[in-house]
């Protein structure tokens, strides 16, 4: 008891920081389902993918375009085990650390138990980081399993309705690995704001929100998805500047 009472802004923070990430993931996936973002968009082009990949016989650039998804995958995994490495590193050299943060400006002291859950917890914040990259890598050679068994374009054994199931099939096993690396960065961004609670357990929470904020904006309103989503029309100003600069030619 008289460690939660001299650490309840610490048990606060924590209880926080795992509200902001767990709800904000629960209200991304719920908010997909009608509004439009960087993963439904995604997914359409996906599926736009596998229906053009079909009608090509040639597929090494499709395997190709996989296999360097993956290889961002699996950079990610090699790059968690050097922080998990660095991570223990310090944790078992706590005290001199204790003695770096004490010497830095608005560094709210701590104890070592303390300071050794905090270090545990951004443990424990890349190592399910590891893991999601992990299973996307392996989420990625299914997909590329799949591309290898498309049926070419003169089998008249498969029919069109068979066509489009396995475009819609492969375009999910390419978005489920895709959402596994999503996990996985956003675990790095909050990994970044579990670094601030070695300096405070209110700056903590405020950078916990600051990081739902970014990924929000990024997520649902960023330029890139307006772009993605954006399509010419004969009446678009896009044309209309391109037919103008055409005549001026």
């Amino acid at each position: 008891m008289s460690f939660i009472h001299n650490n309840l802004s610490n048990l606060l923070a924590v209880c926080w920081f795992a509200l902001a990430w767990g709800g904000y993931t629960r209200y991304a996936i719920w908010k997909a389902r009608d509004t439009a973002c960087l993963a439904s968009v995604l997914h359409l082009y996906r599926e736009d993918w596998m229906r053009r990949m079909l009608l090509r016989d040639n597929r090494i650039a499709d395997a190709s375009v996989i296999g360097n998804l993956e290889r961002n995958a699996s950079f990610f995994a090699s790059s968690t085990l050097i922080i998990l490495a660095g991570i223990l590193t310090v944790l078992g050299a706590s005290d001199r650390a204790l003695s770096l943060l004490a010497d830095l400006p608005w560094v709210q002291p701590a104890s070592q138990g303390m300071s050794e859950i905090k270090l545990l917890c951004l443990a424990m914040v890349f190592v399910y980081a590891f893991f999601t990259f992990s299973w996307c890598m392996r989420q990625y050679n299914f997909a590329a399993v799949l591309v290898g068994s498309a049926p070419m374009i003169g089998e008249r054994q498969v029919n069109e309705l068979e066509r489009k199931a396995f475009a819609i099939r492969a375009a999910k096993v390419l978005s489920l690995a895709a959402n596994q690396f999503n996990l996985g960065l956003r675990a790095y961004y909050f990994g970044m704001a579990l670094l601030t609670w070695f300096i405070s357990p209110w700056m903590f929470m405020l950078t916990s929100v600051g990081v739902v904020l970014i990924l929000y904006r990024r997520e649902f309103h960023s330029d890139v998805l307006e772009v993605m989503v954006f399509t010419p029309t004969q009446s678009s100003p896009v044309e209309h500047s391109a037919d103008n600069s055409a005549s001026v030619n």
